[in-house]
């Protein structure tokens, strides 16, 4: 076996290993950006709920009244029906 022989072909593999990343580095590639109206669509309502509160002043405002004055009552039965209707949407 001769190591000057194997030398020489290590070297061809080089030589055209770096040739071969210098012509993919010449080339001119440009990164674009397309957004569907899919997307444009929902940039525009997370806009829209970005200005928007997340409470109902108005509610909170009547709710607040209610349970100083001590008349805000709420019944077992409405928050059974709620609590069971909550959980059964949980379980779907």
């Amino acid at each position: 076996m001769r190591i000057e022989s194997y030398i020489q072909v290590q070297q061809l593999y080089n030589a055209s290993k770096t040739t071969k990343t210098q012509s993919k580095s010449s080339a001119n590639f440009s990164d674009k950006l397309q957004i569907s109206m899919l997307g444009k669509d929902i940039q525009t309502a997370k806009q829209a709920l970005a200005g928007t509160s997340d409470i109902r002043e108005d509610r909170i405002a009547d709710l607040r009244t209610e349970i100083q004055n001590g008349t805000y009552e709420v019944s077992g039965e409405s928050f059974a029906d709620k609590l069971l209707e909550k959980y059964g949407q949980t379980l779907a």
